[in-house]
């Protein structure tokens, strides 16, 4: 089968190249990102590995040859996946390459929000030697961490806040208790996250959560909480965090993920003292980087040897 990386922002395609040669199979690497460059510099292949190009029903009317959809991470939103399976096309993600090093950065995040290590920073080095501007800070052991999305990663977080000693609460409709997680996370509903958080951290996909943190919710939550995004942009209504942190009707917001990503220098968001923003790099790691190319390799060969993926989206008849 043929394949081709329709995009991708990496220095090299190494690790990729040498799966598909183990295999006795190529692959070539365009920069098609847009649905008329795909379907001009793409049309011809079986396999597309996906980073940023959309794949819509457009690009699949015009793509007849394609069978195979795999994407650079867990979040396929820029795929149309019901389409997909109405074109008879598999979907698929790395839904675990990164799990640690997300869960990770939401703790990191999590962390210099709450012992107000930012803020200090720019404090001690551009005013004076004087910890009383930080206060009040509490004991972890004191703060309950809201958990939105209970799957791998929000699991991970879960298990690594509950050992640093916070209470751990979360929500997932999807997810079941077991006695594992009975030791570190309790299960509750939305509303209880929402109004009883001190730290809320969104693990939850954009889909079907668009706006889920909104004026409302913001009102709701503690003027003393801080909601951390390393999931998807969408989920928080930006104009209304940028209302709720003016307002003061939460303590802040660490953020990996937004809306239009790359996001300007010059969104209003970012005159917030108390918003903390990395570009969605959550993921990142050297380790987790590597893995991720040898996994969406790795599937490809599967399916072009006709064997079962591992990471399958969509359900095919």
């Amino acid at each position: 089968m043929k394949v081709i990386i329709t995009d991708c922002d990496h220095d090299s395609i190494d690790i990729e190249k040498k799966v598909f040669a183990d295999a006795g199979m190529e692959v070539e690497l365009k920069q098609a990102i847009t649905e008329d460059e795909v379907i001009e510099q793409c049309q011809d292949a079986e396999i597309f590995i996906v980073q940023y190009a959309k794949i819509t029903k457009k690009v699949m009317d015009n793509c007849p040859k394609l069978k195979y959809v795999v994407r650079y991470g867990v979040g396929v939103d820029t795929i149309d996946v019901p389409e997909a399976t109405k074109h008879g096309i598999q979907v698929g993600n790395v839904p675990d390459y990164g799990m640690n090093e997300v869960a990770d950065h939401a703790i990191a995040l999590a962390m210099v929000m709450v012992r107000e290590v930012v803020k200090m920073n720019q404090f001690t080095k551009n005013e004076k030697w004087d910890y009383t501007k930080a206060i009040p800070i509490h004991r972890f052991s004191e703060l309950t961490v809201g958990v939105v999305g209970l799957g791998r990663i929000g699991r991970n977080f879960a298990k690594k806040m509950h050992a640093l000693g916070f209470k751990v609460i979360g929500t997932d409709p999807y997810f079941k208790a077991t006695p594992e997680t009975d030791e570190y996370v309790t299960a509750v509903s939305v509303e209880d996250v929402i109004t009883k958080s001190d730290i809320i951290s969104l693990h939850c996909p954009a889909d079907g959560n668009k706006d889920l943190f909104n004026a409302e919710t913001f009102k709701k939550m503690k003027n003393s909480a801080v909601l951390i995004n390393v999931a998807r942009g969408g989920i928080i209504n930006e104009a209304d965090l940028d209302e709720a942190l003016s307002n003061g009707e939460i303590a802040g917001a660490g953020l990996d993920c937004m809306l239009g990503e790359p996001v300007s220098k010059d969104s209003p968001l970012f005159k917030h003292e108390n918003l903390v923003v990395t570009p969605h790099m959550a993921w990142y790691s050297e380790e987790a980087a590597s893995e991720l190319k040898r996994k969406v390799a790795e599937e490809s060969v599967r399916f072009a040897n006709g064997e079962a993926i591992h990471y399958p989206i969509n359900k095919l008849a």
